[in-house]
């Protein structure tokens, strides 16, 4: 089950940003046992076998930050229908801008009273406090966005009972009910 006071990634990776070299670097995070297992109880899934993120991060606009690149899994959920475990891959593509608190690029122009918020558009640009950002955090974060909420075997069905002989549609006292009143008008 998930924790909600929850504050670090099980994955977590610190990177000092405020000496970023100008090319920027590339960090590769992969989860071992212990921090897939956390990975798995976090998000409510029987197991996650793999885990990988290959980030590249660069100065962004002076002094913010761009983080791109993929974070791949192998996990296993139980299927909504049956419970029976259900294995599943995630790749998904990572996307982050971010920018020191109190830079004029994290300040949103409120003065014309309007925010204009483009649906396919870049997202605006995450404030991080002191020098650091946690790259492991964001890579869970899309992680969670790859997982099916409503994961389902191509094979299950829903063994619903068989409607009762003799018994129309609509039938039973509220139906009578609205009946008689439909008669009466």
């Amino acid at each position: 089950m998930a924790d909600p006071v929850r504050t670090q990634s099980p994955v977590s990776y610190q990177l000092q940003v405020n000496r970023l070299p100008q090319k920027g670097t590339t960090v590769a995070i992969e989860a071992d046992a212990a921090q897939r297992a956390a990975l798995a109880d976090a998000h409510d899934l029987l197991s996650v076998q793999r885990f990988y993120a290959e980030l590249a991060v660069r100065p962004w606009k002076g002094d913010g930050v761009r983080v791109t690149g993929r974070v791949e899994a192998d996990i296993t959920q139980a299927c909504v229908v049956t419970l029976e475990p259900l294995v599943a891959r995630i790749d998904e593509e990572v996307s982050a801008l971010f920018v020191p608190e109190g830079s004029r690029l994290a300040r949103a122009d409120y003065e014309s009273g309007e925010i204009v918020v483009e649906a396919e558009g870049e997202d605006l640009p995450e404030a991080f406090t002191g020098d650091r950002i946690d790259l492991g955090a964001l890579a869970e974060e899309f992680f969670a966005l790859g997982i099916d909420p409503y994961p389902r075997k191509s094979t299950a069905a829903l063994d619903l009972p068989a409607e009762e002989e003799g018994k129309e549609e609509g039938s039973g006292p509220l139906h009578e009910g609205l009946k008689k009143l439909r008669e009466k008008g």
